[in-house]
């Protein structure tokens, strides 16, 4: 079974089975996120592709397609909301962008200026979470995660180690290692991993590489994270 719904008043084909986000995708319609992504299940953590649905407002990561929907993805209130989530994600973290290496890669950077969220107009919760230097290879700031699961959710099921894991509730929750020690040393983690390749911030960062490539010419330096990623899905 297809059809087609409406995003934005914009006519979008769909396949039986997929998703508001995935449909728009393969028709070349970009809808923000920050925890999904395309070898996994829709995770719904971050709420950053939320839209607008029936009056109800839902992931569209989560929401299967279905013809004759009309779906509000672009208007001033679900920007907004957009926009908010961003806020509360920075004063969550450690997400000071000009002294982060990162800086230019990162997605949720990206999608701040994509939201033209200058400033965020919650107060800061300044969290004093470990850095963890022991791995020869990678270096650990936990103080940066937005508990996207990525990296759990690639060590698990792609490389079969399970060396992440996030523990605890509410403001309190928090990105751990799953060694006894704590210590990513202490694990099997390799540079290889799918998990040391896919946190769309600056948690898992590869030593000695920060800098090669120049601020001014990374990923979302000279394009908007908006055509970034529909370039990278064609």
């Amino acid at each position: 079974m297809s059809g087609q719904f409406l995003l934005d008043g914009q006519a979008v084909p769909f396949d039986d089975g997929q998703t508001i986000l995935e449909a728009a995708r393969a028709a070349g319609h970009y809808i923000p996120h920050l925890c999904w992504h395309p070898d996994f299940p829709p995770h719904g953590s971050c709420k950053l592709c939320i839209v607008k649905v029936g009056g109800r407002h839902v992931s569209s990561c989560a929401l299967q397609a279905a013809d004759g929907m009309e779906v509000d993805s672009s208007s001033a209130e679900i920007r907004g909301e957009r926009r908010t989530l961003l806020q509360m994600l920075f004063v969550e973290g450690n997400h000071f962008c000009p002294s982060c290496e990162k800086s230019g890669n990162c997605e949720l950077q990206a999608q701040a200026y994509e939201h033209e969220m200058m400033s965020a107009r919650f107060a800061y919760l300044f969290p004093l979470r470990p850095v963890d230097a022991s791995h020869p290879d990678i270096l650990l700031d936990f103080n940066r995660c937005i508990f996207c699961e990525l990296c759990v959710r690639a060590s698990r099921d792609v490389d079969g180690k399970s060396v992440f894991a996030l523990t605890n509730r509410g403001i309190h929750k928090h990105l751990v290692v799953n060694a006894e020690s704590g210590r990513l040393a202490d694990t099997d983690f390799s540079v290889d991993d799918l998990a040391a390749n896919i946190c769309p911030v600056g948690v898992i960062l590869k030593k000695r590489s920060g800098f090669k490539v120049p601020i001014g010419e990374r990923k979302y330096d000279a394009q908007p994270i908006s055509r970034v990623s529909l370039e990278d899905e064609s």
